[in-house]
């Protein structure tokens, strides 16, 4: 298929994701439709609870009530997932479903694209992207969760810190 898959929303009955998320994984396998049916997701965050028995580590759905499905859309997906018990529909308008963008993908934690950070605190680096581009500076701080970095930039004679995505910064060996 000359077509990539998107991810999609669908909106389940509540405390149905699961059941959703496994039924459309398993009607994939049996109607051998695992190549337009490629991945299902529910985004899950830790939390942790302060209970009166102390801390509690727990996982949480980040969007109770929906379930992404990365897919090929044809008539037989659609209908495929569609069907599916508890699920209610796609999220869209004029019961088109709509895929989401490549930021929201990103915004909403549906897909993880891990970035390697090639420095360490203490280390020089040289801004690439944005309105500092050129400038060198040291990194005061590194924040893989969140693919962040905190550059300590000379402007002005005055070190200003600066958060950065990793992919706007790279590594100068001195």
């Amino acid at each position: 298929m000359a077509e990539d898959a998107k991810w999609y929303v669908v909106h389940t009955y509540s405390g149905y994701e699961n059941a959703v998320a496994a039924a459309v994984i398993k009607a994939a396998e049996n109607r051998r439709m695992q190549d337009l049916i490629q991945e299902v997701n529910i985004p899950m965050e830790t939390v942790t609870e302060h209970t009166e028995n102390g801390e509690k580590t727990v996982e949480r759905k980040t969007y109770p009530g929906y379930v992404f499905v990365k897919m090929i859309m044809t008539d037989e997906s659609w209908h495929l997932v569609r069907n599916v018990r508890g699920a209610t529909g796609f999220v869209g308008s004029d019961g088109k479903a709509v895929p989401l963008t490549e930021q929201e993908i990103l915004d909403l934690g549906v897909e993880r694209r891990e970035i390697i950070a090639e420095f360490s605190v203490g280390d020089t680096v040289k801004v690439t992207d944005g309105p500092l581009q050129g400038f060198l500076g040291t990194v005061e701080d590194v924040e893989p969760d969140k693919n962040r970095v905190r550059v300590i930039v000379s402007m002005f004679g005055r070190e200003t810190p600066v958060d950065l995505d990793y992919d706007q910064v790279t590594f100068v060996s001195e």
